[in-house]
C-alpha cells in the first residue's frame, strides 16, 4: 500500500541579502537551496525547489524531516527566515499529461464563429490556463 503524503508542507527557509547580489534561499532541515532577484523571484523559486525536492523525497521513499519552529532558527543582520508552503498536489500532477474532460459553457454565436474558423477549443483552453496560471 502507498504511504499517504500530507497535501501541503510548510518549511523555513532563510533568505540572505548581500549588495549587488540574488536572494539566497537556503532551507536549513532539507539540504536545499536557491536563489531569487527579489523578494517575489525568491519565494518563488523557494516554492518551486521545495515541491521538487519533497516530490522526490517522497517518490523515493526518504523519510522527510520535520520542520524546524522559526523561532529556533537564528538569523545574522542580513538574513531573514521565512516560512515557505507548497500545495504538494499542483506539484505530484505537474508532470501528468494525462488528459481530462471539461464542459465549458460560451455564446452560440462565439461556438459557431469558432468552429467556423476551425478553431480547436481544447489548445485555446489550455493556452490561455497557461498564460493566466504564469501571471498569477
Amino acid at each position: 500500500m502507498k504511504k499517504a503524503f500530507p497535501d501541503r508542507y510548510c518549511y523555513p527557509a532563510i533568505f540572505t541579502y548581500e549588495e549587488n547580489q540574488e536572494i539566497a534561499v537556503v532551507f536549513p532541515d532539507l539540504e536545499l537551496a536557491t536563489s531569487g532577484t527579489d523578494d517575489a523571484d525568491a519565494l518563488y523559486s523557494a516554492r518551486d525547489a521545495l515541491g521538487g525536492r519533497l516530490e522526490l523525497m517522497e517518490e523515493s521513499g526518504e523519510d522527510i524531516p520535520s520542520p524546524s519552529r522559526i523561532a529556533d532558527i537564528e538569523a545574522s543582520k542580513n538574513e531573514r527566515v521565512v516560512l515557505v508552503d507548497v500545495y504538494m498536489p499542483s506539484v505530484r500532477m505537474e508532470g501528468v499529461t494525462k488528459s481530462v474532460k471539461r464542459t465549458v459553457t460560451l455564446p452560440a454565436w462565439l461556438n459557431a464563429k469558432a468552429m467556423e474558423l476551425g478553431i480547436n477549443f481544447s489548445q485555446i483552453l489550455q493556452e490561455a490556463l497557461q498564460k493566466k496560471i504564469s501571471a498569477a
